[in-house]
């Protein structure tokens, strides 16, 4: 398996919107019943269950979108934070699963576009998305054509490059780790995830991606 090949393993297993978010598998009915009884009786213990259950699989979702193993967790933590703070378990009338997901594609959206958009954060607040449920099926085409769109990008760069940013950003390694690891200096490290950025800076600008999903988002 070369370079190329390997580095992506990590991110391209399967299509990043293939989460089942509708809560009509046994397991995830399963889950939402027992999550449900508890917030009925104790706020906390649902909660816990609610965190337990479905963090890792929301960062693993958000990574690939914001390509950066930190960004995800971040975001995904004050996805929780304000359910917890906002009593948001109160208001949803979808599963809780796919308002988990829905929130976490929207808060990665908010990310780029303020990372790489020209323009302020767009502001999403969590309350809405307890209203109007999931993402619309043309919502769901603009997030998975962003990803077809960051995995083609980061595919166009070299082998090597490839590789930094994977272990960089999908698989949380530190740069000197990075380095010592490929027999590399920092510094060409540091180059190698400054080149990828750049390359997806200019090209979700000049594709129009980000208004495309805005559109997207208004309707």
């Amino acid at each position: 398996m070369n370079v190329q090949e390997s580095g992506f393993q990590v991110i391209n297993k399967v299509n990043p919107l293939d989460v089942s978010t509708d809560g009509k598998s046994p397991g995830i009915i399963d889950s939402e019943i027992l999550i449900r009884k508890n917030f009925e009786t104790d706020r906390e213990k649902g909660y816990e269950l609610l965190f337990k259950r479905y963090y890792q699989p929301l960062c693993s979702h958000a990574v690939r979108f914001v390509y950066s193993k930190e960004v995800a967790e971040d975001l995904v933590m004050e996805v929780f934070s304000q359910f917890w703070q906002k009593n948001l378990h109160l208001g949803i009338q979808s599963s809780y699963r796919a308002y988990l997901f829905t929130t976490v594609r929207h808060a990665s959206y908010a990310y780029l576009r303020s990372e790489f958009g020209r323009e302020k954060p767009v502001e999403f607040p969590l309350e809405t998305f307890a209203v109007n449920g999931p993402d619309t099926p043309q919502q769901l085409l603009q997030f998975h054509e962003l990803y077809l769109k960051i995995e083609e990008v980061i595919r166009s760069a070299s082998p090597q490059s490839q590789k930094v940013f994977v272990m960089s950003r999908f698989e949380g390694k530190k740069n000197p780790v990075i380095a010592e690891e490929l027999n590399l200096s920092t510094k060409t490290v540091e180059g190698h995830i400054t080149k990828v950025l750049s390359l997806l800076r200019l090209s979700l600008r000049n594709y129009g991606m980000l208004s495309m999903l805005l559109s997207a988002f208004l309707i």
